[in-house]
């Protein structure tokens, strides 16, 4: 099959898609379902490629408490033991008649008790080396919480686009035709205006006995909206002019495509723009589809129900 020819002459290639046009250098999809673009970085030193702040800030929630849990108990455990190698005897009021675990145990939580800065005042340093050692620790906990605590702020702080795709997009009926359609919903407490959409098509494509990128923008039923308060469904129309004009079903199971998805929205709550991105394989395409009502009104009819649960149902339907 000739891909240039599937995508119709009349489509305009778009220049600024921000993807390289040589096939040959490629592996996978160009941005993975959660909008991180699928690439790994390398040629650098680990430590200089890595922004361990964003790295901090990005991370699902029980990563980052895994990592701030695992490195108290660490911490604490090498400053027992240099404590311990010290000599107990430096540390006053531990029980000298325990067994060495026992003793290795005060040591510990008399280090945990350092690092906090929360001193009971029944085991204290004794000696210039344990007193300097404590004295730094003091510090170290000083400064790392106060780390923490800034991280903590910015994962609370930080603008998020709340926002859900479906899993699959659609091609459905649309007019004397048909047309693709991805649905996405808030899911949170916030309040999103100015909504714009944005849909680049990417297919690996023969052009001139090399394999090359070529890129189209779709265009939009609606590229914008005022209140995105329920759901939106992204609707291009396949018309005459659509790079899809000519596929058929075999076509997008055949073609190596992918549908780029772009969202910008205004965020009422952080007074601050957001922006999400997703994308959809041809594979991840359904053919003869429509999606379901998910919003509807209740019982007394004083409000709108959106069903967040139904953001993926569809149902099959002839094209």
């Amino acid at each position: 099959m000739e891909l240039l020819k599937k995508a119709n002459n009349k489509a305009q290639t778009d220049k600024n898609s921000g993807f390289g046009t040589n096939a040959n250098s490629y592996g996978g999809r160009f941005v993975n379902k959660n909008g991180t673009p699928n690439i790994e970085k390398t040629g650098m030193h680990f430590l200089r490629r890595i922004s361990w702040y964003h790295t901090m800030i990005d991370m699902p929630n029980w990563k980052f408490m895994l990592i701030l849990f695992s490195f108290y108990i660490s911490i604490n455990f090498v400053f027992a033991v240099i404590y311990y190698a010290i000599g107990i005897e430096h540390l006053d009021g531990i029980a000298k008649s325990g067994s060495e675990w026992t003793q290795f145990g005060q040591a510990y939580f008399f280090s945990a008790q350092t690092f906090t800065t929360v001193g009971y005042g029944h085991i204290s340093p004794t000696g210039f080396l344990t007193s300097a050692l404590s004295a730094a620790e003091a510090l170290i906990g000083l400064l790392s919480f106060a780390i923490a605590t800034g991280l903590f702020f910015g994962r609370f702080s930080k603008p998020t686009a709340f926002l859900k795709f479906s899993h699959n997009a659609l091609i459905s009926p649309y007019g004397e035709g048909k047309a693709l359609m991805i649905r996405l919903v808030p899911f949170k407490n916030t309040n999103f205006t100015d909504a714009k959409a944005n849909i680049t098509l990417g297919m690996s494509v023969e052009e001139d006995g090399k394999r090359t990128n070529a890129f189209y923008t779709l265009d939009l039923e609606l590229n914008s909206i005022n209140a995105l308060s329920l759901s939106w469904t992204l609707v291009h129309p396949i018309t005459e002019s659509s790079p899809l004009y000519n596929f058929t079903e075999e076509d997008f199971k055949e073609t190596h495509g992918e549908i780029l998805v772009f969202i910008t929205t205004f965020d009422d709550m952080f007074s601050n723009t957001v922006a999400a991105r997703t994308s959809y394989t041809f594979e991840e395409i359904i053919y003869g589809a429509k999606f379901e009502t998910m919003y509807n009104r209740s019982k007394d009819g004083s409000k709108t129900i959106l069903h967040l649960d139904k953001l993926n149902h569809y149902n099959s339907v002839n094209l």
